[in-house]
């Protein structure tokens, strides 16, 4: 009688261990998600940085999870298919899946416009087909540019205000991309994704272009190490 009343106080007890080591079998299971999907990213920006461009596609959205922390994968992603692989459908997938996520992220308004954008290229180009008609493609043409202006005078008009203030470079423009500077290209580069750099638009690609046209051989395929003037 007594080894069986010592085997029932001994039961409680167990089912306590087990329970108190739940929460620390999910805890684990957190950091090993949590690094996986570090890991992922990381391996997805070196290749992109080698213009290993579909393998850079694979691991993002092998890290795609659909929380809030996504939102940049998905920019990432947006930002292949539309300045490396000239793909603006899939490119708009991956914009409107960020502002799903985070429509009032820091990225927002830019993607918005790069929304505008892709949506003109791609109707526009099917227009040839009836499915867009010329006059609704010159509608969303001139809707898209009334667009880029709002965003570029709001863009302005701080930066007026800083140069009024003194000759300090405005905290969201990186170290030694002011525009009218030369510019070194890095390997990945294209002249879309250096406007997005200076201008935070991609639309301008055509002006740098223009002022570089003596030493741009092919505009698909810049050199690395290449100085470019940026107007």
């Amino acid at each position: 009688m007594a080894k069986l009343s010592l085997m029932k106080r001994a039961v409680p007890w167990s089912i306590l261990v087990f329970a108190l080591s739940i929460p620390l079998t999910f805890s684990g299971c957190d950091r090993m998600i949590t690094s996986r999907h570090a890991q992922l990213i990381k391996d997805a920006e070196a290749k992109s940085a080698q213009s290993d461009f579909m393998r850079a596609i694979n691991l993002y959205e092998a890290a795609l999870d659909d929380t809030p922390q996504c939102a940049e994968v998905h920019y990432q992603l947006a930002l292949l298919y539309d300045d490396k692989l000239k793909d603006p459908l899939n490119a708009l997938h991956h914009f409107k899946r960020y502002l799903v996520l985070s429509p009032n992220g820091p990225r927002a308004n830019e993607i918005r416009a790069s929304i505008k954008r892709d949506e003109v290229d791609l109707l526009t180009n099917l227009s040839g087909d009836a499915v867009l008609t010329g006059s609704e493609a010159a509608r969303l043409r001139n809707e898209n540019l009334s667009l880029r202006k709002e965003l570029e005078e709001r863009r302005v008009a701080p930066r007026a205000m800083t140069d009024k203030l003194g000759p300090d470079k405005p905290a969201n423009e990186p170290a030694g991309t002011k525009a009218g500077q030369s510019y070194t290209v890095r390997s990945g580069d294209t002249l879309v994704s250096i406007s997005r750099k200076f201008y935070k638009t991609p639309a301008r690609w055509k002006k740098i272009l223009d002022a570089n046209r003596k030493n741009i051989d092919n505009p698909e395929r810049l050199k690395v190490g290449q100085t470019l003037v940026i107007p």
